[in-house]
């Protein structure tokens, strides 16, 4: 086995394995498939493009942690893991807050996604209108999953409750949009020189790449 496929492997055993975990005996079923669905998307089509488009180290493990995020949360519900009221009590806070580290997660990962493909498909070359499209990208999805939440809202009532995880804040969607901009801007000032140097060695001539 080539070295570069073996943190990949490992890091798909061990998501099968959160997943197969997650989906025993959930919280509620219902949420459960509409919280992992990203997951259950996402795992075949990495699969699928493995070889013709492999990712850096970076991506894959940003990309593992994000789902592991997404199945404890639909196992628990975001209102109740058991992590989230850890921290609810030592920080004397007035609701779970494990939904907030999915929404920062919302932008800290897919902000690297973006920033790699746009790069390594030359879409973009200038880094500073590169950073404005990819943090505008992660803010057009996070809108769009509310307008999901919303639909999914009106088309099950009551029954959506779980999955929306307002736990009453009327302000929980701006909360969820501001929180997915600010994981983006932070993932870019910490992690681009790491992802530019493995971009790098998938392709030497993206290390030419203009950074005006």
């Amino acid at each position: 086995m080539k070295k570069e496929n073996r943190w990949p492997l490992a890091l798909l055993a061990l998501c099968l394995l959160v997943l197969v975990w997650s989906g025993i005996g959930p919280y509620d079923r219902a949420t459960w498939w509409l919280e992992v669905a990203p997951v259950l998307i996402a795992v075949p089509v990495l699969i699928a493009t493995h070889k013709r488009f492999p990712l850096t180290p970076l991506l894959y493990g940003l990309i593992f942690i994000h789902a592991v995020i997404l199945m404890v949360g639909g196992h628990y519900t975001y209102a109740q893991v058991p992590a989230g009221f850890w921290v609810q009590d030592l920080f004397d806070l007035g609701r779970n807050h494990y939904d907030r580290l999915g929404h920062i997660a919302q932008g800290f990962v897919p902000v690297i996604l973006a920033r790699e493909i746009l790069i390594r498909l030359r879409v973009v070359n200038g880094r500073c209108w590169l950073n404005v499209i990819v943090v505008s990208l992660c803010l057009a999805f996070s809108a769009f999953y509310e307008m999901l939440e919303w639909w999914t809202a009106v088309y099950a009532g009551e029954g959506a409750t779980a999955f929306l995880g307002t736990q009453g804040d009327i302000w929980d969607t701006q909360w969820d949009m501001f929180l997915c901009m600010m994981g983006a801007i932070t993932s870019l000032l910490l992690l681009s020189r790491v992802h530019d140097r493995q971009l790098a060695k998938i392709d030497p001539g993206l290390a030419k790449t203009p950074k005006p």
